[in-house]
């Protein structure tokens, strides 16, 4: 009995010996944890706050603003088919009907849709399909090649569904946004991604400079004229290209900004074609070279290489070896962050433009110019005036400037850059010459092209 006594005693204190080191061990550790959630500066997975991005995002209501106001459009075009050689030779052959297709999105009650030019090329006949399936004719208002932007309206009286304008310099890299288009000639269909990238040039080496938004959203054939919108189901671009070896969509997709579809379209309302306003200036993207060259460290924004007389950069004082590093507040890093920018605005407008000069900023205020251009469509070129300096550095008197080449055949012999001093054996003095030659000239006849190219060697071509 006594043994029995003292074996209870033992494993009872070691029961309480036990416990006690248990819950010293424990209480520490649970303490612990608590600090940590206390002071923890991340946010949980699961935790749920206004403020957390994923939270915040409402795809469906952004997709129930815009689907219905998202098109497609039908392109009846027709062409000639040659039935023979002679045909082949002579222009001759059958008619011959071909549709194309892709997409819109209606902009105003009233039935305005902005689409993009190449959907609508060439159409004898427009025809648009809504999301409920009824289907309207279209009439072609206008369009800008430049920008792949083409303005159309519906053939009705009847109010219709739309999407508001959003201001696209104002979206941020990694912002949702939608893509919503008619593919394969389905009803609108909707994709989700990110914006991986603004103000991208596809054509670096193009003398249009480009300016896209750049998403992962899904696009494919036919999505060409659809929306880009952002969560609050606003319009921030017009999808119109990707790029893929395949012909399908690979993982990149672009749209032309907002701003400047809505510029474009006015212009084309109330102008009939597109106002634009430039600097006057010629220069480019700064790089470490440049930056070397000119005694600075700052390899972001456009350099000034050079001035044009008259033009609201000289007059406002701009100069040579400047560097652009804004645009009313907004950076410019790149050549495509300026040209998407002020392809938004008009001549006459007024911008602020901020430059780095001597190591140091200055905000300087100037009055964007018109473009004056002319397209010479036989010869598949595009000139504007030229200045003085330009006329002045090949040892000329007159001319005017190609600006770029229209047709791949043209842009084989690098004619941009040069100076046409004559068509026809007759004397170009401004582009008002060019329009007065080309419109009176006898069409079955060849053209004679005199000019000056970039090394100040006269040559002359005669197109058939």
């Amino acid at each position: 009995m006594k043994q029995t006594l003292q074996f209870f005693i033992v494993a009872l204190f070691a029961g309480a010996l036990t416990l006690g080191g248990y819950k010293i061990l424990e209480e520490p550790k649970t303490g612990s944890l608590t600090t940590q959630n206390e002071t923890a500066s991340f946010i949980p997975t699961n935790f749920t706050s206004s403020t957390a991005p994923i939270g915040s995002i409402d795809f469906i209501e952004a997709a129930e603003k815009t689907v219905h106001a998202v098109v497609h459009v039908k392109n009846k075009t027709i062409t000639t088919q040659p039935r023979n050689m002679m045909d082949y030779f002579n222009g001759g052959g059958v008619p011959r009907e071909m549709i194309g297709s892709g997409s819109g999105v209606i902009i105003s009650a009233d039935g305005y849709i902005v689409t993009n030019n190449h959907v609508i090329a060439n159409a004898s006949e427009l025809s648009v399909t809504l999301n409920n399936n009824k289907t309207y004719n279209a009439e072609l208002i206008g369009t800008d090649p430049k920008t792949d932007i083409a303005l159309i309206k519906l053939d009705s009286n009847e109010e219709f569904p739309y999407v508001p304008f959003g201001d696209s310099n104002e979206i941020n890299l990694g912002e949702w946004v939608l893509a919503v288009g008619n593919p394969f000639n389905l009803t609108s269909t909707v994709t989700a991604g990110i914006v991986s990238a603004k103000a991208r040039d596809l054509n670096q080496f193009d003398s249009n400079p480009q300016s896209f938004i750049q998403t992962d959203a899904a696009v494919n054939r036919g999505n060409s004229g659809g929306a880009l919108v952002n969560t609050r189901g606003e319009l921030i671009g017009i999808n119109t290209a990707i790029t893929s070896e395949t012909g399908s969509y690979v993982g990149y997709s672009f749209a032309v900004p907002s701003n400047i579809a809505r510029k474009v379209i006015e212009d084309i309302m109330e102008f009939g074609n597109v106002q634009r306003g430039i600097l006057g200036i010629t220069g480019g993207t700064l790089n470490s070279q440049i930056a070397k060259d000119i005694g600075i460290n700052d390899t972001e924004g456009v350099y000034i290489a050079g001035v044009e007389k008259g033009s609201g950069a000289e007059k406002s004082g701009l100069r040579e070896g400047d560097v652009i590093k804004k645009l009313d507040g907004y950076k410019v890093g790149k050549f495509s962050d300026l040209s998407g920018y002020l392809g938004s605005k008009r001549p006459n407008d007024v911008v602020q433009v901020t430059v780095l000069r001597n190591g140091s900023e200055k905000n300087i205020p100037v009055t964007l110019i018109k473009l004056e251009t002319f397209e010479i469509s036989d010869l598949g070129l595009e000139v504007k005036n030229a200045s003085t300096s330009d006329l002045k550095s090949r040892g000329v008197s007159n001319g005017v400037l190609v600006t770029r080449t229209l047709t791949q055949d043209m842009s084989r012999y690098n004619l941009a850059g040069i100076l046409i001093t004559k068509i026809n054996d007759e004397t170009i003095e401004d582009i008002d010459d060019v329009k007065r030659i080309m419109n009176r000239r006898d069409y079955s006849a060849p053209i004679k092209m005199t000019f000056v190219d970039q090394r100040g060697e006269v040559n002359t071509f005669i197109f058939r």
